[in-house]
């Protein structure tokens, strides 16, 4: 099933580049498929149009450390995690502080 949810959502960011929903679920699509560089893309996109309070940045660092890419998962982290702190995530702040604690 997530073939055609893939190709159904990229045809909505065809029509609405702006949609940063549909970016969201493109990413975690991708993700699911394990196709961590396109996810990567279509998270980053989808930070660059919200405001996200944290979840997203989840999928973004466990993308990023499955592609190799530490260093970027950490600062994807860090970004999640101030984020949270701005929503007053509490679990979030925990577990991307764990998060940061074990990539060292």
């Amino acid at each position: 099933m997530t073939v055609p949810r893939i190709a159904l959502l990229r045809q909505m960011i065809a029509q609405d580049p702006q949609d940063g929903t549909a970016h969201y679920m493109l990413g975690h699509e991708y993700f699911k498929a394990q196709n961590y560089a396109e996810a990567v893309a279509a998270l980053r996109a989808y930070l660059a149009l919200a405001e996200d309070e944290g979840a997203a940045y989840r999928m973004l660092a466990q993308s990023l450390a499955r592609l190799g890419q530490a260093d970027a998962a950490r600062q994807a982290y860090q970004e999640g995690l101030a984020a949270a702190r701005r929503h007053h995530h509490q679990p979030l702040i925990e577990e991307y502080t764990q998060a940061l604690a074990d990539l060292g």
